[in-house]
């Protein structure tokens, strides 16, 4: 494994990292053997933001006697309410849950306190004028905290966090479908269009090559979410290239962007996470993008559900992201539909239970019509 230097944190992560997101949900035992995967492999970094609470509890767990081991991310702002995830700018919660996510990891400290998925110059107000940016300078200060952070789906947003001083390290998306995108996540522009690009022999929208210039430039470190788009890089049909890309190659990708210490890579199994650990034995020819990227891209990933949950909470308790994943293993034929089927009976709350508020689709950073997705899932599934 290598490590690298978070910018001016001075922290050293194992390049390849664990984000635990994916964990929630899962029982203790299979937790508990990802995680020995992850350690055996040498990932030293991990991604904490969930805020439910076995899974926060099971973590801690299977880090038992390995705390000073690993580097922890753990997020200002992830609360758990009425049985659902969400996010808070209010300075109470946020306190609450972030003491929760110290005392359920029986930990006294964390190595990065990352402002959670802060998308919209009116939340990155919030955070920097209601009280939790001196929240995190305090516990900085207290060492409770070692370096702050900020998590971010937008390069705008990012340049903000850096000018602000206080922040190290951004957690922050990448990969070859979002550094292409012409306008951000928002744009519908064909990608490559050399219409639409200022610099299309880089082929990267201009904000985010500054973005990434600009944390090489100040020794701000990368943590990388997202970096197989949730899968949708990883099959022809769903890529935006018309291509399946390799995990290896869409770890590679986000290694090769500037400023970049590691790539923390969102698994369920510890077959996953070997598979991920392979880019360290890797070859030159398995890490090679460069043949796809050559491809002309006909669309971008805007309104595909990336499974962040982003979205929640729902005044239905819908699980929304699971609902658009099974939605997609059947609309792709990817996994038997019978088999989908029974996944999704087991769901405690269903499609049909959506009342078209849309509050989920003004939280989703990827622009997803999540109230026409759930009328869709209610037809294929019944309910």
């Amino acid at each position: 494994m290598i490590y690298k230097t978070l910018g001016r944190s001075g922290l050293q992560a194992s390049e390849i990292g664990l984000g635990c997101e994916h964990l929630e949900g899962l029982d203790a035992k299979t937790i508990h053997r990802v995680v020995d995967t992850a350690l055996e492999g040498g990932i030293n970094i991990l991604d904490v933001f969930m805020s439910e609470p076995n899974v926060r509890r099971d973590i801690s767990l299977a880090l038992k006697g390995r705390r000073d081991k690993v580097l922890i991310q753990g997020h200002f702002g992830a609360r758990w309410k009425d049985g659902q995830y969400g996010r808070t700018r209010e300075l109470k919660e946020t306190q609450f849950f972030f003491e929760d996510l110290l005392h359920r990891l029986d930990t006294d400290y964390m190595d990065i306190g990352m402002f959670h998925c802060v998308d919209t110059d009116q939340e990155f107000d919030q955070i920097f004028s209601g009280g939790t940016a001196d929240y995190a300078q305090k516990l900085k200060q207290q060492g409770t905290v070692r370096t702050i952070g900020i998590s971010t789906h937008d390069p705008h947003i990012g340049l903000r966090a850096i000018e602000s001083g206080i922040v190290d390290v951004i957690l922050f998306s990448i990969n070859p479908a979002y550094d292409l995108l012409p306008d951000g996540l928002g744009s519908t522009a064909p990608l490559f269009d050399p219409a639409t690009y200022q610099q299309p022999l880089l082929g990267m929208h201009p904000l985010r090559a500054r973005f990434y210039e600009t944390c090489q430039r100040e020794n701000i470190g990368i943590t990388v979410m997202k970096s197989l788009a949730a899968g949708s890089l990883l099959t022809a049909q769903r890529s935006p290239f018309g291509v399946a890309l390799s995990p290896i190659q869409c770890i590679h990708y986000a290694m090769d962007r500037p400023a970049v210490g590691s790539v923390l890579v969102g698994v369920r199994t510890p077959e996953e996470m070997t598979e991920a650990l392979r880019y360290e034995t890797a070859s030159p020819e398995e890490k090679d993008y460069s043949v796809v990227l050559a491809s002309t891209p006909q669309f971008s990933l805007k309104g595909k559900c990336m499974y962040c949950n982003h979205c929640l909470p729902c005044p239905s308790h819908i699980n929304i992201a699971q609902v658009h994943k099974l939605l997609d293993l059947v609309e792709k034929g990817q996994t038997p539909p019978p088999t989908v089927q029974a996944h999704y009976e087991e769901l405690g709350a269903h499609a049909s239970q959506c009342i078209g508020c849309r509050a989920c689709e003004s939280r989703c950073p990827f622009g997803v019509k999540v109230t026409e997705n759930m009328a869709r899932a209610k037809e294929v599934f019944g309910k």
